[in-house]
């Protein structure tokens, strides 16, 4: 199925979106946040934030996340991000993970596929970021290949320098822009 079909199907299908015949895309509850705290410690990629801030993500950002779920509904991945307050029509993408037995088969990219379809029919989109350290490759790969789908421009510039962290072992981070977004 192509990506414009798969939105399309979302649209029409929300909250709950099949990704594959195996697994759905929804909102995160609360009571996911320790299974995502897992997900975002076992990526071995990802800053580790506590767990009581996936907690309070999955009640308090739920709009503007999502989670992959097998058929038993257990999260196997999610996206979570927020609308920046100084630009309503840019979803920020904090953080996305895909549990390794399952990652390879696409789920990170209609994880945010589903979330922006989701997020532009409840708010309007016009553009996606994210920050990316360097040398995360998979990550470059993936948010590439979204903008490839959306047929919207990615620039990059550094946002964050590695003098800005205050505990002097954090890589500078690259701020991803993708736009302009039209659903």
């Amino acid at each position: 199925m192509t990506a414009h079909a798969e939105l399309t199907r979302y649209r029409k299908t929300l909250p709950s979106t099949p990704t594959t015949s195996t697994t759905h895309i929804d909102r995160p509850r609360p009571g996911d946040g320790p299974l995502l705290w897992r997900l975002a410690r076992d990526s071995r990629t990802l800053d580790l934030n506590s767990a009581y801030s996936y907690l309070l993500w999955c009640r308090d950002f739920a709009g503007t996340s999502a989670v992959a779920r097998d058929p038993s509904g257990r999260a196997i991945g999610f996206v979570n991000g927020y609308l920046r307050p100084d630009s309503p029509g840019t979803l920020l993408v904090w953080q996305i993970a895909v549990d390794e037995s399952v990652r390879g088969l696409g789920i990170a990219g209609s994880l945010l596929d589903g979330l922006s379809a989701r997020v532009a029919a409840e708010h309007g989109l016009s553009s996606l970021e994210t920050t990316i350290s360097p040398g995360n490759l998979a990550s470059e790969r993936l948010f590439a290949s979204y903008a490839a789908r959306h047929n919207a421009t990615l620039t990059r510039e550094v946002v964050f320098t590695a003098e800005e962290f205050p505990d002097g072992g954090h890589a500078p981070e690259v701020l991803h822009r993708i736009g302009p977004l039209h659903f």
